[in-house]
């Protein structure tokens, strides 16, 4: 059996920009998950944290990176339409 999948175009930006937000919106929350992990690990509440140096060893990089990721899905699902 065969199945043949056929793509003339591909999907207009206003179809694909609500899905990029929700999942934008989920790496938000992993983000900020793990931001406070970090902080109640280096309080000493939560045990060890699975980054022990580098960059993505520190809280603000974290918290950085929820901003960042709440900000453009924000955006992108805010975006008015291409054709008024």
């Amino acid at each position: 059996m065969v199945v043949r999948i056929r793509i003339t175009r591909p999907p207009p930006v206003s179809e694909v920009a609500p899905a990029l937000a929700g999942i934008l919106s989920l790496i938000s929350v992993s983000c900020f998950a793990l931001a406070d992990w970090k902080i109640l690990f280096d309080v000493g509440w939560a045990g060890p944290f699975f980054v022990s140096s580098g960059l993505f060893s520190h809280w603000q990089i974290w918290l950085a990176g929820t901003v960042g990721a709440q900000l453009l899905s924000f955006r992108l699902s805010r975006q008015p339409p291409l054709i008024s």
